[in-house]
């Protein structure tokens, strides 16, 4: 054959097969491009109500959403992205066949929205029924991080134990947000999966904690904690939503001393259902009708995370540093964890002349006290533990001098910016660097995550290791009960921690530069908590309150504006809002309640829009976010004349903008002198759209 015909035929054929291929490809896009409804949040309610539609491929632009025959046009629907429409409920009764239709005319699946003629009103302040709708929940696991132990047959520092508290508020008919409480809704928990198609929904399986040791012929969970306890229930009487024999173990109960509901004692592992390691772990927090039960309110879903590398293994494993004594035999079991753990008890019997090697599994709080497992609530040591330092102080203190180096490594306790490391890391060192992150989570696990991750390490807040272990007496500032405070007063561990104050310590006019301290580019913060010259690390306590916790509590116990529990804004302590690149599930709570990841700020978060006056009344003396009333002539202006001191304390002496005035998401708004935005980031002053406070 000609080889110009070969030729031709080759490119005749190459040019078929790609055509068919480009169709096939083109097909294959436009199939799994059809959108989705995962989800409608809630799924009943009012007319009125505002709705949440999440789910996949709804495209950048806005299209249409149908409940039932009535058509919601672009004017009605607040916000659309390619997985989240927000819009609100129109006129209707019984049930609605709730669908949305993409720019390009493509029709999802149908989820079914319930009107409900009545809904939740008793807050239990007393005051009568009132009808409410447009329920929210703000919820967060409390500490941003919970440790668990990998194995329960040597020791135990920390049971499977993790706590979620919520909050939930529902509008009355002129839109005002009440709190609500046990009498009015219940709540509970269920699996959800992520955005990786994680679920984790079971413990069995997962842990040893429930198993029998094979000498004692009873569970390594009653051995250590005194408590018989059937599979996968926890020390409280939660279970995992697969394991749980009845509804009532998967329900928030009330807490009065929080006055919030609470989750305390979930036994979640860092292992999904398909044994695959996911140290974050989420679940969906539900609200019903306490009047009826099976009407859903609302719901939102959280990371619940949670950590087993709580480990001895880089110290303690046979032939390192902490285990390569020759007159010990150490351990050769095959688990490096199990054998690092009974080097632990080999170590502890030589120095201290005990005998734990033989009483496995020991409970390191039975002579260490420990207020998080102090389950019976004594607040001091009883028993064994008398005479003994605490948990926190034996185990800090002891190891603060051994934190030099490991497996070659510099290792570093003190606070960030550490000098001589890369820069590009903002002076904190890398987590298989950081004394903390060799016992904690960790090098592979966060426990710190979120907006400050990038600038400190544990040491900018709590100290170096020898403070958090009480090696020194801390200074009248220190303890977290100033209503008696004292010097030479010892640490408590989870009581006397650092504050926000400690570097929030005010605005932009009125803020402390206290001796000893460093104040953060920004020149409002601090970032060290404490005097750098305090061997102690007693957390300063602000003088101007405006971002202070509650007196004699700590963050995760406080509350401020309504009422609202200070997580609930700012996300959990350890993991504030926004979360860093590489969480973003922490970021879905914030992105639910107000359309954006960040600190809620967002006043239609729990407010009906357009129902507040212009005021100073927000939260930490805040204005009304996000409202477009501020741009017109008789907003800002006339308000800034009458309240110039008060403007000026977050937006800055020079009415510029500062740290305090930055735009938590890309902003539009109408003004006399024309359309005006800014970029999420961005400080917002006087001169952001015009010539200062005078000009034009």
């Amino acid at each position: 054959m000609d080889r110009s015909l070969q030729i031709s035929r080759s490119f005749w054929l190459f040019c078929l097969f790609f055509t068919v291929g480009l169709t096939y490809a083109d097909e294959k896009s436009q199939k799994t491009s059809i959108p989705h409804l995962s989800s409608l949040s809630p799924s009943s309610g009012l007319q009125g109500q505002k709705i949440t539609l999440t789910g996949t491929h709804f495209g950048p632009r806005k299209g249409k959403v149908y409940f039932g025959k009535t058509e919601l046009t672009e004017k009605k629907i607040a916000s659309w992205s390619d997985t989240r429409i927000v819009t609100t409920a129109p006129k209707g009764s019984g049930e609605a066949v709730v669908q949305l239709m993409t720019s390009k005319e493509k029709r999802s699946n149908q989820l079914t929205f319930k009107y409900v003629q009545t809904t939740p009103g008793d807050s239990g302040s007393g005051s009568g029924t009132t009808f409410l709708s447009n329920f929210k929940i703000l919820a967060n696991n409390d500490l941003g991080m919970h440790c668990v132990d990998d194995d329960f047959s040597v020791f135990s520092i920390l049971p499977p134990y993790n706590v979620i508290n919520a909050q939930v508020l529902g509008q009355d008919a002129s839109g005002k947000p009440q709190l609500l409480d046990k009498n009015t809704v219940i709540l509970r928990y269920a699996p959800v999966q992520d955005s990786n198609k994680s679920i984790n929904s079971t413990s069995l399986n997962k842990t040893n904690f429930w198993d029998l040791d094979p000498t004692k012929n009873l569970s390594y969970a009653e051995l250590l904690f005194g408590v018989n306890l059937g599979k996968g229930q926890g020390i409280k009487n939660l279970y995992m939503p697969a394991d749980a024999p009845a509804p009532g173990n998967t329900v928030f109960g009330w807490s009065d001393h929080l006055g919030m509901f609470t989750a305390e004692g979930i036994p979640i592992f860092p292992i999904d259902d398909v044994n695959h390691y996911n140290p974050y772990p989420m679940l969906r927090i539900t609200a019903y009708d306490a009047r009826n039960p099976s009407l859903e309110l609302a719901h939102t879903d959280i990371v619940v995370p949670v950590s087993d590398e709580t480990t001895c293994s880089n110290c303690h494993a046979t032939g390192k540093i902490a285990a390569n004594n020759p007159n010990i035999v150490w351990s050769n079991h095959l688990n490096l964890e199990v054998q690092s753990r009974n080097n632990v008890l080999l170590a502890h019997d030589y120095h201290e002349n005990t005998n734990l090697t033989n009483q496995k599994p020991v409970l390191c709080a039975s002579c260490h006290y420990s207020p998080a497992l102090d389950l019976a609530g004594n607040g001091q040591p009883t028993g064994d533990q008398i005479g003994h330092k605490w948990m926190s102080q034996v185990m800090h203190d002891y190891h603060a001098d051994k934190m030099a180096e490991v497996d070659g490594k510099a290792i570093f306790d003190s606070p960030a910016p550490v000098a001589g490391l890369d820069t590009k890391l903002n002076g904190v060192p890398a987590p298989d660097q950081q004394a903390c992150y060799q016992c904690h989570p960790g090098s592979e696990t966060k426990c710190l995550r979120g907006a400050m991750t990038e600038t400190v390490t544990c040491q900018n807040c709590h100290g170096g290791m020898a403070a958090v272990g009480g090696a020194h007496a801390l200074r009248a500032n220190g303890p977290i009960d100033q209503t008696s405070p004292a010097a030479n007063q010892i640490r408590k561990a989870w009581t006397d921690e650092p504050r926000c104050q400690s570097c929030h310590t005010g605005d932009a006019v009125k803020h402390m530069t206290p001796a000893g301290a460093t104040l953060a580019s920004d020149g409002i913060r601090l970032i060290h908590a404490y005097d750098l010259n305090d061997p102690a690390a007693s957390p300063f306590l602000a003088g101007n309150k405006r971002f202070a916790e509650n007196d004699h509590k700590l963050f995760r116990y406080s509350n401020g504006h309504g009422g609202i529990a200070c997580e609930g804004c700012h996300g959990s302590t350890h993991a504030i809002w926004p979360s860093d690149s590489g969480h973003p599930n922490d970021d879905i709570a914030a992105k639910d309640l107000q359309g954006h990841a960040g600190t809620i700020s967002e006043c239609t978060a729990c407010h009906k829009a357009n129902t507040l006056p212009l005021t100073l009344n927000g939260p930490h003396g805040m204005h009304n976010v996000g409202d477009s009333r501020w741009g017109q002539e008789d907003g800002h202006p006339a308000f800034y004349k009458s309240n110039p001191a008060e403007c000026k304390a977050c937006h800055g002496g020079d009415l510029r903008g500062s740290v305090l005035s930055k735009a938590g998401v890309d902003r539009n708004w109408r003004t006399e002198w024309g359309n005006k935005s800014v970029k999420k980031g961005e400080p917002i002053g006087c001169y952001t759209c015009h010539n200062g406070p005078d000009g034009d």
